[in-house]
C-alpha cells in the first residue's frame, strides 16, 4: 500500500489510544519502540503521527535505497540525510542490518532527533536493538483494534451490537472496517502473514509441524496445555513444541498465562493455558465462522475475547500488573487473576447470562481478593475500559 492509500485508509480509521501514549513519551529524550504483528496499523498510526509534527520525516524501509542508507552508516552521514527534521519515524526497521547500531548513533550523536521505530515483531528487531539501546528506548506493544476504541469510534450500543460478530471475527483493522470481507481477510492473513516473521527471522525446519501445533492450540483454548501431550499428539519432542509456541508468542500470535501459587498444597504451581491475540485468528486456523448460536464453543471464544481484550486493555493505558489463572488438583478454579502491587482480582467469564459461577472458597479464604467478578455479556462494559 503506497503513502496515500495509507493515509486516506487511516482517515477512514479509529483513533488509536496508543498514539497518545506516544505523544506522552516524545519528551523523555529516548527512542520509542513500537513493537506489533502484521496489519494491525502500525504503518497508518505512524503516518497520522507525521501529520501532527512539522518537521518531521517518514522513513520506510521496504525501499532498498532507505535501507541502504540506514545499514552501516557514521553520524555525519545520517545528519545529512536527515537535514533539520526533529522527528525521524523508522518504519519496518527490521529489514535494515545493524539496525541498532544506526538507531544508538541517532541517539546518542544526534541528540536533537526524537526517533520512532517500528517493527512486526519482536523476533528480530528485538534481537538486533537489544544491546545497542540499552537505557535509550520505550516499548510499546500495538495490537489489533480494542474494545475501547471501536466504543469510542461508534458508540457503547452500536459496539455491543457487534458483540458477536467480534467473537467470529475479532479486531484485526481491516476486517472491522471490511466486515463483508471478514472471513476471505482472516483466511489472506492467516495463510500469508500469521507465520511470516518465524519464518523470515528463525530456524523452523518443520513448516508442517507449526501449521499444526497452531491448530492444536486453538483446539485448546481456555484448558491447561501440556508440551509432552502435544509433543505425543503431534510426533515431535516437548522442546521443539516449547521453542515454536516461544516464536509464535513473540510473534503475537498467541500468549500465554502461568498458573496462580502461593501457599496452597493443592494448587497447580507449573502449568500455563493459552490463548490467541485475536479470535478471529484462531477462528481462521480451525475454519470455522459458524454464528455463535450453532456453536458448542461459545464459551471459549468469550474467554478468549475477554482475557485478550483486557491485556490490550492494560497494555494501551500502561497498567501495570501480572495475569495469571488459578486451578487445584480438586478442578477447583478462576479463569483470570490479576495481581497489581498486591493486590489480587479474580475474574470468572461466562457467555450465557443465565450461568452463575461460584468463587472457590479456599481461594476467597487464603488470598482475600479485592475483587471476585463474574463476566457475562451485560456488564463487560467496565471490564474493558478504563476512565
Amino acid at each position: 500500500m503506497d503513502y496515500d492509500r495509507k493515509k486516506s485508509y487511516f482517515c477512514d480509521m479509529i483513533n488509536r489510544i496508543i498514539i497518545q501514549r506516544i505523544n506522552d513519551t516524545l519528551s523523555l529524550g529516548k527512542a520509542v519502540l513500537l513493537l506489533g504483528p502484521w496489519q494491525v496499523g502500525k504503518t497508518t498510526t505512524l503516518l497520522a503521527l507525521k501529520d501532527n509534527y512539522p518537521g518531521s520525516i517518514y522513513l520506510d524501509c521496504d525501499e532498498p535505497d532507505v535501507r541502504s542508507i540506514l545499514s552501516d552508516t557514521s553520524s555525519s552521514k545520517l545528519r545529512s540525510y536527515l537535514g533539520s527534521n526533529k522527528l525521524v519515524i523508522i518504519d519496518e526497521a527490521q529489514r535494515v542490518k545493524n539496525i541498532g547500531l544506526t538507531l544508538k548513533l541517532i541517539t546518542d550523536k544526534l541528540k536533537d532527533i526524537q526517533l520512532i521505530v517500528s517493527g512486526s515483531s519482536a523476533l528480530e528487531l528485538s534481537a538486533d536493538i537489544n544491546e545497542p539501546l540499552t537505557g535509550r528506548k520505550i516499548e510499546m506493544i500495538m495490537s489489533g483494534l480494542s474494545y475501547q476504541e471501536l466504543c469510542d469510534y461508534h458508540g457503547i450500543i452500536e459496539e455491543k451490537r457487534l458483540l458477536d460478530t467480534r467473537l467470529l471475527y475479532g479486531m484485526y483493522p481491516e476486517v472491522v472496517t471490511h466486515p463483508d470481507r471478514a472471513e476471505i481477510l482472516l483466511r489472506e492473513l492467516t495463510s500469508g502473514y500469521l507465520y511470516k516473521d518465524v519464518f523470515n527471522y528463525q530456524d523452523v525446519r518443520k513448516p508442517e509441524l507449526l501449521h499444526n501445533l497452531t491448530e492444536a492450540l486453538a483446539r485448546q483454548v481456555g484448558s491447561e496445555v501440556s508440551y509432552n501431550e502435544l509433543a505425543q499428539l503431534l510426533a515431535s519432542d516437548p522442546a521443539t513444541i516449547g521453542r515454536y509456541i516461544d516464536l509464535m508468542e513473540k510473534s503475537m500470535v498467541v500468549f500465554r498465562l502461568r498458573s496462580f501459587s502461593r501457599n496452597l498444597r493443592n494448587e497447580l504451581k507449573k502449568s500455563r493455558k493459552i490463548y490467541f491475540y485475536d479470535n478471529g485468528i484462531r477462528n481462521a486456523i480451525l475454519g470455522d465462522f459458524r454464528p455463535m448460536s450453532l456453536r458448542t464453543d461459545a464459551g471459549i471464544l468469550w474467554e478468549n475475547y475477554m482475557v485478550g481484550e483486557r491485556l490490550k486493555m492494560n497494555n494501551n493505558t500502561a497498567y501495570h500488573c501480572m495475569s495469571y489463572f488459578w486451578r487445584t488438583r480438586q478442578q477447583q478454579e478462576i479463569d483470570y487473576i490479576e495481581d497489581a502491587d498486591g493486590s489480587l482480582h479474580a475474574f470468572e467469564f461466562k457467555y450465557s447470562k443465565q450461568k452463575s459461577a461460584k468463587f472457590s472458597k479456599s481461594f476467597i479464604d487464603e488470598y482475600h481478593p479485592r475483587q471476585s467478578s463474574v463476566i457475562n455479556p451485560e456488564n463487560y462494559h467496565d471490564f474493558l475500559t478504563k476512565t
